[in-house]
């Protein structure tokens, strides 16, 4: 995975999707069509937080390389150098993978 040139603002990350699997747990190979959509990734990007009404920076509890699951539907698509990442929200996690 290269390095990416991108600093998401406020509380917002940018996650790396794994890849979706492409055979069952029986053998049996998927077609593109029917694979699922991965909830998994690693954060390659992380902004400094969300700014609360007081105006101080509330720090963000994910970090660069922690492996997370979000929601299936979470984020926006973004291709950049070829490699496609996600752009969503600290809160789009549910939670951070050991």
């Amino acid at each position: 995975m290269s390095k990416i040139n991108l600093k998401p603002l406020a509380d917002r990350i940018v996650v790396k999707p794994a890849e979706a699997e492409e055979k069952t747990a029986g053998g049996i190979i998927l077609p593109d069509t029917v694979k699922e959509k991965p909830v998994e990734g690693t954060v390659v990007a992380a902004g400094p937080g969300k700014v609360a009404d007081d105006g101080t920076v509330i720090k963000m509890e994910v970090k660069v390389g922690d492996k997370v699951l979000y929601g299936k539907y979470s984020g926006t698509e973004v291709i950049i150098k070829g490699e496609e990442y996600l752009i969503m929200r600290e809160s789009d996690v549910f939670g951070i993978l050991g």
